[in-house]
């Protein structure tokens, strides 16, 4: 996600992202939508509406330049802290591990401020996973009924923001093969990956993504 406001100019990565995102929530809910974390969900959905209207603000008055700055930024001090917990817990992998009500209202703000600017909130809430320790279905089904959702309250919004239009959708007509093609390599990916390289892949892939929008 973070890679789109890399190659493109930030404000219009948002716009074709989305699309491209719903078209990638809708394979992700068919995988894995029985293996969602129902009460994380729940517990951080007020902190991520105040995120969105917040990202709603900064987006129609920033510029590319610190869109892009401000996601690398955000996505590298959440990686050090997520890794800070991961390192200062000892619970097995097979339990979700309870998240101070602080930890949600910070990840989940973050999380709807980054995926309102960016559509980077997907690095945002797997740091949240990862420090809550939630096996790969987990990750996974949570992930997908949590952004089918936010992706779909953004939809209105970066139409009346413009980030939406014929241009961009010309686009993801162009795009959306490949999005199929990796929703299926990433099922098969899924189905054998250890754990432990599971999560590994997430915090280099945030790491890659943090710093290429810095440099």
């Amino acid at each position: 996600m973070a890679g789109y406001a890399a190659i493109l100019p930030a404000k219009t990565s948002t716009g074709v992202l989305l699309v491209l995102l719903l078209l990638g929530d809708a394979f992700a809910l068919w995988s894995y939508r029985k293996h969602a974390h129902w009460p994380t969900i729940v517990k951080m959905a007020p902190a991520v509406v105040v995120g969105l209207a917040l990202g709603g603000v900064f987006l129609a008055l920033a510029d590319d330049a610190w869109v892009k700055r401000v996601i690398g930024v955000v996505l590298l001090l959440l990686l050090a802290f997520t890794f800070w917990q991961r390192r200062r817990r000892s619970h097995p992998v097979a339990d979700v591990t309870p998240i101070s009500r602080g930890a949600s209202v910070g990840y989940g703000s973050l999380g709807g401020f980054t995926t309102m600017v960016a559509n980077a909130g997907g690095p945002v809430m797997s740091m949240y996973f990862l420090s809550a320790r939630f096996p790969v279905h987990a990750f996974l089904g949570t992930a997908a009924w949590f952004f089918a959702v936010i992706n779909l309250t953004k939809l209105p919004i970066s139409v009346g923001l413009g980030l939406i239009t014929p241009a961009t959708l010309v686009l993801n007509f162009w795009l959306a093969p490949a999005v199929v093609v990796g929703a299926l390599i990433g099922r098969w990916i899924t189905a054998r990956i250890q754990q432990k390289a599971f999560d590994g892949a997430v915090m280099v892939c945030t790491a890659l993504g943090a710093l290429y929008l810095l440099i």
